[in-house]
């Protein structure tokens, strides 16, 4: 399969993207703006990068309480995000979501959600309505390894492969489950393996690398398009930034960040795409600047925009 360069050109743009508004929600919760807790995706952008590039708009995603890049490599739009990151009445949920409950059912994104592995059983509902209705389409489940230990990743995907549901489950494996590093909660190496379990195909694969990526899922996703059910891909990476925005991290050995942060995947392809004459330094420059554009308008959006009203406390909230 050709990747062509103004694909990888796409992907960096898309990795960049997550990476500056990553950094602005840091900037702008450390200044006090934006309430509630922020799980941040530095350093795993290649993942969303790579797994949603194989996707169409009606296909459907689900996602994590690190959600913000899925939701931007699917589509989402930078100043509705951020609005709801600020709580405001104009973000994707009126702002009674925040940052780990946001949806967007026209673009196939079925919410993140802060319950670890609840999306799995989700992404299979999903997945069985677009086989029972003959659509074609797929849907992708992001999660972390911590939720590959919840009955639910076991229940959905026993589910999934008895009905050959289209659907691929993308394992973000950044080797912590809040504080407590993969080691120690598994006795897998790879969590591809819990694949076999169920008799469906995994694959493990270097997380930081969008190439990487890329390949594999769309290996599974022509599966799962073409009748042949689930797969479990599991994407090995590392987030630079603590669980959530306040913590220092310090159960991370010093060595091993700095291990990791050396495979940051934006360098990684930017260098890769440079050697290949695909692009000069400056116009990386410039999608860089674009982007901070984008990213200052979108908090620009969200700084404006207005509160939700109190009348509005009621409304979309199921009792």
């Amino acid at each position: 399969m050709e990747i062509t360069p103004n694909q990888l050109i796409d992907f960096y743009t898309t990795m960049v993207r997550i990476r500056k508004f990553e950094q602005k929600a840091a900037e702008q919760f450390a200044a006090g703006k934006l309430p509630g807790f922020v799980h941040l995706y530095v350093g795993e952008e290649a993942v969303a990068t790579g797994a949603c590039a194989n996707l169409n708009e009606n296909d459907f995603i689900t996602s994590t309480h690190r959600g913000h890049g899925h939701l931007i490599a699917k589509g989402g739009k930078l100043e509705l995000m951020m609005a709801e990151l600020y709580g405001k009445a104009t973000g994707y949920c009126r702002g009674k979501g925040g940052s780990m409950h946001i949806a967007d059912v026209d673009l196939g994104i079925l919410g993140a959600n802060g319950i670890v592995g609840a999306g799995q059983p989700i992404s299979v509902g999903a997945a069985f309505a677009c086989k029972y209705k003959g659509t074609n389409n797929v849907a992708v489940c992001f999660h972390g390894d911590g939720a590959s230990n919840r009955g639910t990743f076991h229940e959905a995907l026993n589910m999934a492969a008895v009905f050959k549901c289209p659907v691929v489950f993308v394992c973000e494996n950044n080797m912590y489950g809040i504080s407590n590093y993969q080691k120690n909660h598994q006795t897998v190496n790879d969590i591809a393996d819990r694949a076999a379990s169920y008799g469906i195909p995994g694959a493990s694969v270097d997380g930081n690398d969008v190439i990487a990526v890329y390949e594999a899922v769309n290996a599974a996703v022509d599966q799962a398009r073409k009748g042949g059910g689930p797969s479990l891909v599991e994407c090995k990476t590392w987030r630079h930034r603590g669980h959530f925005e306040g913590d220092p991290a310090t159960y991370k050995d010093p060595k091993e960040q700095a291990e990791w942060l050396a495979k940051d995947p934006i360098p990684r392809l930017a260098k890769k795409l440079i050697e290949m004459k695909a692009a000069t330094q400056a116009d990386l420059d410039a999608i860089d600047a674009k982007i901070d554009d984008e990213i200052a308008k979108a908090v620009d959006f969200a700084e404006k925009s207005p509160w939700p009203d109190v009348s509005d406390l009621l409304t979309d909230v199921v009792a």
